[in-house]
């Protein structure tokens, strides 16, 4: 039997009714606004607002939960400011609600919605159905148009790297290689690190901070490498948001840097290191020629705090090395159980060893970070099927520079053996005279062989020189030209991305303080996305109840309730109402130890 919310005259509806509502909707499949549709379509008026109805076992309503940690991350924070979209029923905060309770659904692609009941979605953003498939599509695509997503990203990255600690400030920068597997274009091979192949694929450079959380990224259709990533594109967007010094402070503090630059050995040298160092950056990587091993002696037993808040003791040791005879650096070392020992390069001089070893070592929360995106995010998810011309001005290497460049290795790897298998050749049994001449002649027969092998590669070398290592894309010889792949849709929702990740993380760190096992928090976090919610509205206290149905376990309950009981305070009120949002766990006809 159906019955009435407090605070309104309406009946609850089941998820029963709601179905049989939608299907029988005359403009289709839950869209039962038929006003309001009409209206957004002839008059054009502005989009229609949100308004919740009472409503039993929402799925995915448990997504609401996000909403204080998007709000606060930043998901409508200047979005009014940047992101343009003309009139419709729905309007843009809805629709960037949409796309963020997706990616924190784990629904993969939009395609994926049509499997979903729009009805349903509807209610989590008060509205009688969610945009199809199609509308969906349109709307990313106007939202990420021109340089609009661009400039709301970064404005986003502004503010969060507003809130770090300028004193310790280190950004960690790394490639992430995203595969291309389809048909449009021949995009470059790439060596993808995880699968061990050659493929086609772009490389995104990303920005981390010591935590795994994303600041921003930079897709390189054509990849020139970290270090020239780095010097052209990172360290000068770095730059805008944390200015030089004043020569006073410097004055004060020689060693005083802006921030720390963490990558690894591809961005290993020295002239790089001199010109951040002249710069005020500081810069830590691996040693890529790190030399014999340092003295059992020299190391002493270290605590380090890792990122994750663990204090643990690690060999360490320390010296000064002048590089290259160009730049003084730190280099540091932890020697394992096992007696390897791991080199840390650093231009940072106003920190001990062992903060140098924390944060170096942290650059795993980076690597964690992209195999989380990849398997709950669909990171390497394309977005449209756009392709777009390459600047013609682009360096390229050069085809037949890289024919030759191949050739010459294949070469000198057989002259290699051929010079190994000389050295093995030994007259083992008794010296005999046929056998000595058996013997001379083989010799002889490998000797030429391997001088004519010398030859060619002499030759290949010399014609090498001859061609230039990079190219203008324009002057590439036809059948080698390629497309790029349109990055506007893409970026827009790898913003998007960004900020559900953040906000996943921030929800992850209150369930951490409840649970046993930090490890199990983001498992519970997608429980919670995905369980089903009571949603119940009430127009005389201005507030929206949210009961999140239980959960498997007492232990995940307490944690809930804990959460619950911390996003409460930030008294958030749903975009587009009045509506106080009240967050509670049970179920609006068995709410756990409290009143509806």
């Amino acid at each position: 039997m159906a019955f009435l919310s407090q605070g309104t005259d309406l009946a609850i509806s089941t998820k029963s009714q709601r179905n049989a509502d939608d299907c029988a909707a005359a403009m289709g499949m839950g869209a039962i606004n038929t006003l309001g549709r009409v209206a957004a379509s002839i008059c054009k008026g502005p989009p229609v607002q949100p308004s919740f109805l009472p409503s039993l076992d929402v799925p995915n309503g448990g997504v609401l939960f996000s909403l204080p940690a998007l709000l606060a991350t930043g998901l409508l924070c200047h979005a009014a400011k940047y992101l343009q979209m003309p009139n419709g029923y729905y309007g843009m905060e809805s629709i960037l609600l949409l796309l963020a309770f997706m990616a924190l659904s784990r629904i993969k692609s939009v395609e994926t919605l049509r499997y979903y009941p729009p009805g349903e979605w509807g209610k989590l953003l008060g509205l009688d159905r969610i945009p199809e498939v199609k509308v969906t599509r349109e709307k990313i695509e106007l939202l990420a148009s021109g340089t609009q997503a661009t400039e709301w990203g970064m404005q986003l990255c502004s503010d969060w790297m507003g809130n770090l600690d300028d004193s310790w400030a280190s950004f960690y920068v790394d490639g992430h290689v995203r595969v291309y597997f389809g048909e449009q274009t021949q995009l470059p091979r790439h060596y993808v690190a995880r699968q061990k192949l050659c493929l086609r694929a772009t490389t995104d450079y990303w920005v981390n901070a010591m935590d795994g959380q994303p600041f921003f990224f930079i897709n390189k259709p054509i990849d020139p490498g970290l270090l020239k990533v780095l010097d052209e594109d990172i360290v000068p967007r770095l730059e805008q948001e944390f200015p030089m010094p004043t020569d006073a402070e410097v004055l004060a503090n020689p060693h005083l840097h802006r921030f720390v630059v963490i990558f690894d050995r591809e961005g290993y040298s020295p002239d790089f290191f001199l010109a951040m160092k002249n710069r005020h950056i500081a810069c830590l990587t691996y040693h890529k020629h790190p030399g014999n091993d340092w003295r059992p002696d020299e190391f002493d037993s270290t605590e380090v705090k890792l990122v994750s808040g663990n204090v643990v003791k690690m060999d360490l040791a320390e010296r000064g090395i002048l590089l290259a005879g160009k730049v003084w650096l730190r280099e540091i070392r932890k020697r394992s159980n096992t007696g390897h020992q791991t080199s840390i390069l650093s231009t940072e001089f106003t920190s001990d060893k062992a903060k140098i070893a924390s944060t170096m070592f942290a650059r795993w929360s980076q690597e964690n970070f992209f195999k989380y995106m990849r398997e709950h995010y669909s990171l390497d998810r394309l977005i449209d099927h756009k392709t777009s011309s390459v600047n013609e001005t682009t360096k390229v290497v050069n085809p037949k520079h890289r024919s030759i460049a191949s050739e010459v290795r294949k070469r000198t790897a057989i002259h290699t053996r051929l010079l190994a298998k000389f050295g093995s050749l030994n007259l083992k049994d008794e010296i005999d005279p046929e056998k000595v001449l058996v013997f001379q002649q083989a010799k002889a027969k490998l000797h030429e062989e391997i001088n004519d092998r010398h030859t060619e590669i002499e030759k290949l070398k010399a014609e090498r020189k001859t061609i230039a290592t990079h190219i203008t894309f324009s002057a590439l010889p036809k059948e080698d030209k390629f497309k790029q792949l349109s990055d506007q849709s893409k970026y827009f929702v790898d913003t998007l991305k960004m900020v559900a990740y953040r906000s996943e993380t921030a929800m992850v760190q209150v369930l951490r303080e409840k649970l046993s096992r930090n490890d199990d928090a983001r498992s519970l976090i997608r429980a919670i996305y995905n369980a089903e919610a009571d949603l119940i509205p009430n127009e005389e206290e201005k507030t929206l109840k949210v009961y999140l149905h239980q959960l498997a376990n007492h232990s995940s309950n307490d944690a809930v309730q804990h959460l619950c009981d911390e996003i409460n305070k930030t008294e958030t009120i749903f975009p587009g109402t009045n509506l106080k949002i009240i967050y509670k766990l049970g179920s609006v006809k068995n709410p756990r130890h409290q009143d509806v």
